[in-house]
């Protein structure tokens, strides 16, 4: 039986155990992946599984069952144990499948590389990428390197006839180097993951990255306190879009527990910036025909000349809200839908990184963050940071041990974007400068 037609025969169990509504999904997966240390291998793993989550309605009451077990002898029990479970369960007067749920295809988005690589194909890419790591001048050790395939399939069936299934694959290398000794070593990595191996960076150059980077760490000292211009690394710019995208969240916004609750058609960013979440983006990391509730996805653009435009919504989140879902449900099997991002990005500006730092007499440039004090209420900012110092518009020194921070309201009005975007992670940013930020250190 395929995927479809067994998730069909679930939701038949439902209706037949009482429900007045349902919808399952099916999510089956491989991996492998391969770690290697200092020349030796650690660490090799191939799994396989399926899981399985259930949702009944039972008027406005609703339940989720999920098993690692997709057996039809096992269905009828599985449906009537949610169904006994939605009917003891409050009320929820925004429960309910999505309208506008619709059949899609994943055709086009290019998300399956029929390529499967073996053991020895990830082997030979860690190698690759230790080895050239430690042939950087000065790197002492090594934490590994690692390389990985996945494939998954997922398939989604309503009862309100909503049928569809896509794949997706994945292929990574990453490695992470050391230099010093004692307490004054330094560590520092790079990695690279494409849904496509074609796509995938070189393994090498993942590795001399990773051991570069970690030389020019040596030695950090602390800043002195006080309030300066800062420019954040891609890999570290990616997360305040992240803040972004948390703080439009439409449950976020329906509990009222986001600083930008009240700030649809408001600015938020200066003129000029636009922020886009794109599913349909061919070979994304995160692209999909279909989100978790079967909705069509389609690109929206959030921050359009630095106004916000949108809320990212699933079915309930929107009805709580008086609007409609904009197909962005993310799911599991063990849990309800709830609003997501997926291909998220800034757009890139008009000025190098170079241009951008160009005029910063002393600053502060961040290539690492720690900890997580962000409150999504208030907006408040403070993070601890490393990375370099600007002087005279150049690098300078590395730092460590620092704290920076601010309140988001107030980054995102001063924030200016290069013209550097790179699209590696699921959510992206060029480097990008903030004047203004507190710097606490020495």
């Amino acid at each position: 039986m395929d995927t479809e037609s067994l998730l069909a025969d679930l939701i038949s169990r439902a209706k037949a155990a009482g429900a007045d509504a349902a919808d399952a999904v099916l999510v089956s997966g491989t991996s492998l992946s391969v770690q290697r240390r200092l020349g030796k291998i650690e660490h090799l793993e191939r799994a396989e599984g399926r899981d399985l989550g259930l949702r009944v309605f039972v008027g406005r009451r609703s339940a989720i069952v999920s098993s690692s077990a997709a057996d039809p002898a096992g269905f009828a029990a599985l449906a009537e144990r949610a169904v006994d479970m939605a009917r003891v369960v409050p009320e929820d007067p925004y429960a309910g499948l999505a309208a506008e749920a619709m059949a899609t295809s994943a055709v086009g988005l290019d998300l399956d590389d029929p390529a499967e690589p073996d053991a020895q194909a990830l082997i030979a890419r860690t190698a690759a990428a230790e080895d050239a790591a430690m042939a950087v001048p000065g790197v002492t050790n090594s934490e590994g390197a690692e390389a990985g395939y996945g494939r998954t399939d997922i398939t989604l069936v309503t009862s309100a006839g909503f049928s569809g299934r896509y794949s997706r694959t994945s292929h990574s290398i990453s490695a992470t180097a050391l230099v010093g000794e004692g307490t004054g070593m330094q560590r520092d990595y790079d990695y690279s993951t494409a849904v496509h191996l074609a796509d995938l960076e070189d393994a090498a150059a993942i590795g001399r990255s990773a051991g570069t980077r970690a030389i020019a760490r040596l030695n950090p000292v602390r800043a002195k306190t006080g309030k300066v211009s800062v420019i954040y690394d891609p890999r570290v710019s990616a997360g305040l879009v992240g803040h972004f995208a948390s703080a439009i969240n439409g449950a976020s916004v329906a509990r009222g527990t986001s600083f930008l609750k009240d700030k649809m058609g408001a600015r938020i960013f200066p003129a000029g910036i636009t922020i886009t979440d794109d599913p349909r983006r061919i070979r994304g990391l995160r692209s999909k025909p279909f989100d978790g509730e079967g909705v069509p996805t389609r690109p929206l653009v959030l921050i359009e000349d630095g106004i916000l435009q949108s809320w990212v919504l699933d079915t309930r989140s929107a009805k709580q809200l008086g609007l409609a879902t904009t197909g962005h449900a993310g799911r599991g099997t063990s849990g309800p839908p709830s609003p997501t991002t997926s291909n998220l990005y800034l757009a890139a500006g008009t000025l190098s990184p170079d241009d951008l730092m160009a005029d910063i007499t002393e600053g502060l440039f961040v290539t690492e963050l720690i900890g997580i004090g962000i409150n999504g209420v208030t907006g408040d900012y403070s993070r601890g940071a490393a990375g370099y110092m600007i002087r005279n518009g150049k690098l300078a020194e590395p730092v460590a041990e620092i704290t920076i921070a601010g309140t988001l309201q107030e980054m995102f009005a001063n924030l200016t974007p290069a013209n550097d975007l790179r699209f590696r992670r699921g959510t992206d940013a060029p480097t990008v400068r903030i004047d203004g930020m507190m710097l606490a250190g020495a």
